[in-house]
Formats: C-alpha cells, sequence, structure tokens
C-alpha cells in the first residue's frame, strides 16, 4: 500500500497527519470517470477512499480490487469532517492492512477481508 486516494466527494485538504501519502482525485488533472479512478488506483496501489457506494460495490467483481474506505455517513461541517476523520484514522490505517473494505460509521467501523 502507496498511499490514499481521495474521492472527488471529499475535502481536497485534510488537517491531521496520516502515515502514508494522501492524493486527491482534482491533483491527478482532470475529472476522473470512477473507472479511471478505480484503475489508477489499482496500477499505484492507493486506498480509495470515498463516499461513492459504487466502489464498495465494484470491490465484488474485481478479482484483484484496489482496497476501499467507504465514509458511510452523512454531510457534516467541515471543522467536524476532519476531527472525526483525525480521531478514527489511526483504526481505519490499521484495519485496511488486512481488509479489502472498511465501511466507516459515525458509531462504528466494520472492515471486510
Amino acid at each position: 500500500m502507496n498511499g490514499f486516494l481521495l474521492d472527488e466527494n471529499l475535502p481536497s485538504k485534510i488537517h491531521f497527519t496520516p502515515s502514508l501519502p494522501i492524493i486527491h482525485v482534482s491533483a491527478l488533472g482532470k475529472s476522473l470517470s470512477d473507472t479511471e479512478i478505480w484503475q489508477y488506483a489499482k496500477e499505484k496501489n492507493l486506498v480509495i477512499i470515498t463516499k461513492d457506494v459504487d466502489f464498495s460495490d465494484r470491490l465484488m467483481l474485481d478479482s484483484n480490487p484496489p482496497k476501499v474506505v467507504h465514509l458511510r455517513f452523512g454531510n457534516m461541517r467541515k471543522r467536524e469532517f476532519h476531527q472525526f476523520l483525525a480521531y478514527i484514522w489511526p483504526q481505519i490505517e490499521e484495519l485496511i492492512v488486512d481488509h479489502k473494505l472498511v465501511n466507516v460509521y459515525l458509531d462504528q467501523i466494520e472492515a471486510f477481508r
């Protein structure tokens, strides 16, 4: 795992320091389709972080998928979002090592191999 790829539906900047680099899809230039994001993450060995259910669904169809962190909670103010993500990030990083999908809810985190 070389880092994390933030989907376009998430803020482009985060306010904490993860152990691996985080790239926002907007830094890749043009607006990318989900398929292009998926392929880029596979090629670069990046974990996709998204609120888009399509990436979770794709895991079942790909024999060698990139890993996905699916943020499954509604919108919140940016400050609250960054505080919440910073608080749970160590757990996400720990789980994503051995799991291909991590679902993050406000009250729980689920991980699937």
